[in-house]
């Protein structure tokens, strides 16, 4: 009887790919302790800066993290780590997350194309298709965390991250001025809305110091995303404070953390993962 039922089954998924995608979705996720999705009401508040730099404090750690890049118009994760080249396959026919090193793999779509520079231009289907893709057809392995890079605002790929992804936990990245904590309000409802929950917020960009005289200037102004965290009684992860250092690091492809590990910014990051990492 159990083999009849088995095989009734598998007819079914012959019959109805989407159901055979969606098991595959769900064993894949069953191997990864903890999903994050990185969001952002606007975009040049530093949300991919913020995913990339999470996933290497983690990984840093010594957890095993994967980070998938689902901004498909967007899919600066690969330069930000200096990641090049196409993606493999392995022997079962999966695509290999590429890795940055032991602890840190990645997925974009921009390691899916030949030419960097082409424009992604696809509707909503389409995007709900290749993320389920990003999940189902990579062999993410065993992973302690997934950091999900989603694009500005609350359109298809992060409500597709939320459909797909039952148990992700949302961390919300803003910038101190007014404008940008309006559209983080509205990340915050779309999270209600979608049953999504949410972990915290961080106030990235807040604060230069000076490096002739070390007083600090805030740029963009200073503790909106605190109180924003405290008005809607959400939890504030932190501040990440501006520096120029960071951008030419991006820019380069080279780890900040590494090229200045004692810095402020390094340090607010490690902070930020250890709370994450008390998950585990």
């Amino acid at each position: 009887m159990v083999q009849i039922q088995n095989s009734m089954n598998d007819v079914k998924k012959a019959a109805n790919p989407q159901a055979e995608r969606d098991a595959t979705v769900k064993d894949v996720l069953g191997r990864i302790k903890h999903k994050f999705m990185i969001m952002s009401g606007k975009g040049g508040v530093g949300k991919t800066s913020t995913s990339v730099n999470l996933a290497l404090a983690l990984a840093g750690l010594g957890h095993q993290v994967g980070i998938m890049d689902v901004d498909l118009h967007g899919p600066d994760v690969p330069r930000m780590l200096g990641l090049s080249g196409m993606l493999e396959l392995t022997p079962e026919r999966k695509l290999k997350p590429m890795p940055y090193s032991a602890n840190l793999s990645a997925v974009s779509i921009e390691s899916l194309s030949p030419t960097k520079d082409d424009a992604i231009i696809w509707r909503g289907p389409v995007k709900y298709s290749a993320i389920q893709q990003f999940i189902a057809d990579v062999a993410w392995g065993n992973l302690d965390f997934l950091l999900i890079d989603a694009p500005p605002g609350t359109g298809d790929e992060p409500l597709t991250v939320a459909q797909t992804i039952p148990d992700a936990k949302a961390i919300i990245v803003t910038t101190p001025q007014e404008v940008s904590l309006a559209d983080v309000r509205k990340s915050i409802n779309f999270c209600k809305v979608v049953k999504m929950e949410i972990f915290g917020l961080i106030e990235n960009m807040s604060g230069f110091a000076c490096p002739h005289c070390h007083s600090v200037i805030d740029l963009f102004g200073s503790g909106g995303g605190e109180k924003t965290a405290a008005a809607t009684e959400i939890p504030f992860l932190g501040k990440i404070p501006f520096d120029p250092e960071m951008v030419a690091c991006g820019d380069a492809g080279v780890s900040y953390q590494q090229q200045h590990a004692d810095s402020p910014v390094s340090q607010a990051f490690v902070a930020v993962a250890r709370n994450m990492a008390q998950l585990l």
